[in-house]
């Protein structure tokens, strides 16, 4: 399992050509957990006056972190789509870097729902916007084992 989480942190990071754009890292991994850092770039601004973050930045950081926490719980060969995403902005996003926290509340055979938490760097008690997503399962095709 420790070989696919490795594998799920570089695909999350490098071979998602929006991530990599956005500068989505997955610094942590484990099965039925995810956490995403984004670095602050001035693009993300969305009002310029408060100043606050985009909330499409941090909505995608979320739907983002939550695809990637249902398949930490997965295999390699299984898919995993957004069926639905709920976001609650609690407060304005200050000009700094993002970590969303996934964690996986139920996993079944289809689906698997996802709480999602994104707050700044050492301010995890004071999160800027929560998250659930649900995600539908395609599981892939598994390699037939030999008889014995």
């Amino acid at each position: 399992m420790e070989q696919f989480l490795a594998y799920l942190r570089r695909f999350m990071t490098e071979s998602i050509p929006f991530n990599r754009h956005l500068g989505i890292t997955v610094t942590a991994a484990e099965v039925g957990f995810v956490r995403l850092e984004v670095p602050f770039r001035p693009e993300f601004v969305g009002d310029p006056v408060r100043p606050a973050l985009h909330g499409g930045i941090i909505s995608t950081l979320i739907d983002t972190c939550g695809g990637a926490a249902v398949w930490s719980a997965l295999s390699p060969q299984d898919r995993v789509s957004t069926v639905d995403l709920r976001v609650d902005y609690l407060r304005p996003g200050e000009m700094a870097a993002l970590i969303a926290e996934g964690t996986v509340v139920r996993l079944g055979n289809r689906v698997g729902v996802v709480d999602i938490r994104v707050f700044h760097p050492g301010r995890e008690d004071h999160p800027i916007a929560t998250g659930k997503g649900v995600y539908n399962i395609r599981r892939g095709r598994r390699e037939e084992t030999a008889p014995h």
